[in-house]
């Protein structure tokens, strides 16, 4: 089955060149949910169009990606000392893309969900414990049957001591893979500021914790028979 979706999405899995990218739009052409339908806390935060309001004090930003943003976005809202979360789009070139156009794999984005947490290093090591072992890091533009540069694995860090343990986590658990005798990880690990144009944006409300909104709706995220142990 995944030989047969390789060669279909083929054309997705090389990253488009900035200058191939699509133009985008100044602004977002829908409208933006503002309260996370299971935590009932604030999406949207200082980035919010109208009405910008603050994080709570002490917070930090991790973006990740992992194959499609309902499954990524659910592992993180369960874990202790999370915010909030949002399914969005980051990593790529494309100001305020759509759905569509991100799943056309030309404008660079990763299908991603943004972190908002409070809990300080011990929710970062959470975060990453259940981002590592919950998808499969070693496939290059692919999980499972979702194919293309917007189904990759990424994390976007917003400081650099977030950096620093997510490089260490990336090593420690590529150990572990080792150890499996699996492959070596393909994950994208990067500044935000660093990742394409730097921005993060929010998608679609209809895409904003979907799998709340639908149990019993499409999702290939689970263990990957990998434990991560980051100390």
């Amino acid at each position: 089955m995944w030989q047969m979706m390789d060669l279909l999405y083929a054309h997705k899995k090389d990253m488009v060149a900035p200058e191939d990218a699509l133009e985008g739009r100044p602004g977002y052409p829908y409208p933006l949910a503002r309260e996370h339908l299971v935590l009932g806390t604030d999406m949207l935060g200082p980035d919010a169009p109208t009405d910008p309001r603050p994080w709570p004090a002490g917070s930090e930003e991790l973006i990740l990606a992992g194959g499609c943003f309902w499954g990524i976005e659910r592992i993180a809202w369960e874990i202790p000392g999370v915010h909030t979360t949002s399914a969005g789009y980051a990593g790529g070139y494309t100001p305020h893309p759509t759905y569509e156009e991100v799943f056309s794999a030309r404008t660079g984005h990763a299908e991603a969900v943004r972190v908002i947490y409070t809990g300080g290093e011990e929710t970062l090591r959470a975060l990453l414990t259940e981002f590592w072992q919950q998808h499969d890091p070693t496939t290059a533009n692919r999980q499972g049957n979702d194919v293309g540069t917007e189904y990759r694995s990424a994390v976007y860090w917003t400081t650099e001591a977030q950096g620093e343990i997510v490089r260490a986590s990336a090593e420690s658990y590529q150990q572990a893979l080792d150890a499996a005798g699996r492959g070596a990880i393909t994950t994208e690990l990067s500044p935000l500021a660093e990742a394409g144009n730097g921005e993060y944006y929010t998608a679609e409300p209809e895409h904003q914790q979907y799998l709340a909104k639908n149990p019993g709706g499409y999702c290939n995220h689970g263990f990957n028979g990998v434990a991560c142990s980051l100390g």
